[in-house]
């Protein structure tokens, strides 16, 4: 495979990575609405909802697992700045490199090699929540750790491609 091909490959991951994080991005919003009513209900009429409460809590899991790899392609992801920030950008290549093929990658691939089991129990019951009035829908909660982690490990491919480009740049 020529880099041109690798590159396209980079920029559809990208793009993928972009339109899934823009689009759960939203619930970061009807999280907060939710939790709104929750706590105006709670305080002003005695009432709680342990279905809002869970649907606050699924709401909450979906924008973190499925933004997470928009955040890392926007950089946005904790790093130790100390080398990185001064480093120039063969340096960064090299360490983002690394950082993909020796952390980002196996630990994906781990996360997804346990994940799928776990999620697939869930789907085989059909589990619902502990709850007598909760959601019935942990099995899709629970699938939310295997597309995390598939996610990250594209994210994580793009990123490698990026460095080797630069790497390999003149």
């Amino acid at each position: 495979m020529n880099f041109t091909r690798m590159i396209a490959l980079a920029d559809r991951i990208d793009r993928l990575t972009t339109g899934i994080g823009r689009a759960v991005a939203w619930l970061a919003l009807a999280v907060v609405l939710l939790q709104f009513v929750l706590v105006l209900t709670r305080y002003l009429f005695g009432l709680g909802s342990i279905w809002l409460t869970e649907a606050v809590i699924y709401g909450h899991a979906t924008l973190f697992m499925l933004a997470a790899a928009w955040t890392l392609r926007a950089g946005g992801h904790v790093r130790v700045d100390v080398f990185y920030a001064e480093a120039s950008q063969r340096t960064r290549a090299r360490i983002d490199l690394a950082g993909a093929l020796l952390l980002l990658l196996p630990f994906a691939l781990v996360l997804i090699w346990l994940s799928v089991p776990y999620a697939a129990r869930s789907w085989a019951i059909l589990e619902h929540s502990h709850e007598s009035s909760g959601l019935p829908v942990v099995y899709v909660l629970k699938t939310l750790i295997p597309l995390f982690a598939v996610l990250m490990a594209l994210q994580g491919i793009a990123q490698a491609i990026r460095a080797l480009a630069m790497l390999r740049s003149r």
